[in-house]
């Protein structure tokens, strides 16, 4: 009960700060240019893999806040994230901005990391399987700079420190004195796997270089080209193992409202044990919790989609889709996972609601044995399904 009494006077706290700042910002919204906003969404959604009696469930997915502006030729873009559910909160992402020219920007701060598809890989609330071992959306605390000086081609360039900030994690247990509440994945210190065999292993990410390229063949199709080069740091030994990722994508539309999104990715995130061996499995968390990632695989990703055009009271939009995405794990005594998401998503002004159907194998997330999917894996793991309504009010 102390606990609880606590932790709701956190967050009371933290929401009497963030309607200050808000009311401030508005006040000044003229003056400085800064605009504030924010959403709130929700989820209701059945699970296959438990009791019956419990479903459908519904809980409060997400509350964020968002302050954009300039001021002085200096652009600033900043958000933090509330997730009730997991009982964390973390900066989604706050940098700096500066137009050199128009073909040059520049980026300070926590952003996107430039690899692969972007913004975003995937068509559904769920994401594409890259995600979950943190090459899809993913955000880093660095530099970057974006230029377009050549035609039809656009280039970044990135230098990343480290992982973005973390928040608290579930249930405020740490993993290796840093909790993984943030809301991209990372590794995570504390654990990894030599085969099967857990062993202890303090590592995180330093030093991380990006690489972009996305060239125009016309006004609807980009092919591109991503590479990663950062280190894996282990505290125990003080030395760093270099890790790599390269993907290669296509995005192209046509007709009326399709669009078709696939890429290719292979990852080696080489790290060592806190005893010199090297790792067959690390860590990875976000939302609190951390889980076990095979150290190597390939990423075979694709998703199609058709947006239509409507008229049904606030409906304007609908667009139907199906994201599919594979990781064949280098180890053969891993089992592979499979992600397939078909669904819906309808806008209505201000509201976007998801209507997705999951389904996964191995999936980390579609499972009743958290976490476990992307390591070791179950070859005769069943194909578990999710049914998920994910509705979202932004302001």
């Amino acid at each position: 009960m102390c606990s609880l009494k606590r932790r709701l006077t956190k967050n009371l706290f933290i929401s009497l700060f963030f309607i200050f700042l808000t009311s401030t910002i508005t006040a000044q919204e003229k003056q400085n240019n800064f605009k504030f906003g924010g959403c709130v969404r929700f989820n209701i959604f059945a699970k296959s893999w438990v009791d019956k009696g419990t479903q459908p469930e519904f809980t409060w997915d997400v509350w964020r806040l968002n302050v954009d502006g300039t001021q002085g030729g200096i652009d600033f873009s900043f958000e933090y994230r509330f997730y009730p559910t997991f009982d964390t909160h973390f900066i989604h992402h706050g940098y700096l901005g500066y137009e050199f020219n128009e073909n040059l920007y520049m980026k300070l701060g926590v952003m996107q990391v430039p690899f692969g598809i972007t913004k975003f890989a995937s068509h559904s609330w769920w994401f594409q399987g890259q995600y979950y071992v943190g090459l899809e959306d993913d955000y880093d605390i660095g530099i970057k700079f974006d230029y377009s000086g050549i035609d039809n081609l656009d280039l970044s360039f990135a230098y990343f420190r480290q992982a973005e900030p973390e928040g608290p994690s579930a249930s405020g247990v740490t993993y290796g004195n840093a909790g993984p509440g943030r809301y991209s994945y990372d590794i995570t210190p504390g654990v990894g796997k030599v085969g099967t065999e857990t062993v202890d292993a303090h590592i995180r990410e330093l030093n991380q270089f990006n690489v972009r390229g996305a060239y125009h063949i016309s006004d609807n199709v980009e092919v591109g080209l991503s590479g990663q080069v950062g280190g894996i740091y282990n505290s125990e030994l003080d030395k760093a193992e270099i890790s790599t990722a390269l993907c290669a994508h296509l995005v192209g539309n046509w007709g009326k409202g399709w669009n078709f999104k696939g890429s290719y990715i292979n990852y080696n995130y080489k790290a060592k044990a806190d005893d010199g061996t090297k790792l067959d499995i690390i860590q990875m968390g976000a939302f609190g919790t951390p889980y076990d990632v095979a150290a190597k695989a390939d990423i075979y990703s694709a998703g199609i989609a058709k947006s239509f055009d409507v008229d049904l009271g606030p409906i304007k939009s609908i667009q139907a889709y199906v994201d599919y995405s594979y990781i064949d794990k280098v180890k053969k005594e891993y089992a592979d996972m499979h992600h397939l998401i078909p669904g819906v998503l309808i806008s209505a002004g201000p509201v976007y609601t998801y209507i997705d159907y999951a389904i996964g194998k191995n999936q980390p997330w579609l499972t009743s044995s958290f976490g476990k999917g992307l390591g070791v894996g179950d070859e005769d793991a069943d194909w578990n399904k999710r049914f998920n309504i994910n509705i979202g009010y932004y302001f």
